[in-house]
C-alpha cells in the first residue's frame, strides 16, 4: 500500500510536469531542502542549493518563453523529451522504499508515460489556440499558458502537501488527457480518409470504374 501511494504521488507530480517540466521539480527541490519531503536514494542532489538555483532559472525561462507565440511551440517540441524525462525523475525520486535502479525503471515507465500523455494533450490544445492567433493576437496563448502555470504549480504543491490528493489529480488527468489525444488521432484519421477518398474520386481511371 505504501508503494502504491508513493507511485500515485510520483504519477501526480509527473502529470504536472507534462505542463511545465521544471516547476514541479523546483517545488520538490524546495520541499526536500526544507526537510518536508524525503527523497529516494540517488536523488538527494535535488535538495542541493545549486539544484535549486538551476531549477529556479529553468522555471523562469520556461514560464516566460511559453507566453510568446512561436517560442511556445519550440518549447513543446523540446518538451516532448524534457517533460517525460522530468516526470520520470519526479516519480523515481519519491519511491523511497525501492532500490535506486528499480525506482528509476518504475519512475521512467509510470512517470514518463503520465507526463507524456499530459504533454501531448497540452500540445493539441495549444495548436488549436495558435490557429486562432489572427483573432486574439496571441493573447489567447498567453491566457492558456498562465492557466497551465497555475495548474502545474498548484497541482504539484497540493500533491506534495497532501499526497492523498494525488489520486484525485492522476485519474481525471489520465482520462481527460487520453480523451483529448484519442479525439485528435481520430480527427487525423478522418482527415486522411477524406483526402484519400477525394483523391481517388478525382482519378480518371477510378471514375471510369
Amino acid at each position: 500500500m505504501e508503494l502504491a501511494a508513493q507511485l500515485m504521488l510520483g504519477m501526480g507530480l509527473a502529470a504536472c510536469a507534462g505542463l511545465r517540466a521544471w516547476l514541479p521539480l523546483l517545488l520538490l527541490s524546495v520541499m526536500a531542502r526544507t526537510g518536508y519531503i524525503t527523497l529516494g536514494a540517488g536523488f538527494e542532489f535535488l535538495a542541493r542549493e545549486d539544484a535549486l538555483v538551476i531549477l529556479g532559472v529553468a522555471t523562469i525561462i520556461e514560464v516566460v518563453a511559453d507566453k510568446v507565440v512561436g517560442l511556445d511551440h519550440l518549447l513543446d517540441a523540446v518538451g516532448t523529451i524534457a517533460r517525460p524525462a522530468a516526470g520520470a525523475v519526479l516519480a523515481s525520486a519519491v519511491l523511497v522504499n525501492l532500490d535506486p535502479l528499480a525506482a528509476a525503471i518504475l519512475g521512467l515507465i509510470a512517470g514518463g508515460a503520465s507526463s507524456l500523455l499530459v504533454h501531448s494533450s497540452k500540445s493539441i490544445v495549444r495548436a488549436k489556440t495558435t490557429a486562432l492567433v489572427p483573432i486574439h493576437g496571441g493573447a489567447g496563448n498567453a491566457v492558456v499558458s498562465t492557466a497551465e502555470d497555475m495548474a502545474s504549480g498548484a497541482g504539484a504543491w497540493m500533491i506534495l502537501s497532501n499526497p492523498a490528493i494525488a489520486v484525485v489529480v492522476v485519474v481525471p488527468t489520465i482520462l481527460i488527457g487520453g480523451w483529448i489525444v484519442y479525439r485528435a488521432l481520430r480527427g487525423v484519421r478522418s482527415l486522411r480518409t477524406g483526402l484519400r477518398r477525394r483523391s481517388n474520386g478525382a482519378h480518371p481511371a477510378l471514375r471510369h470504374e
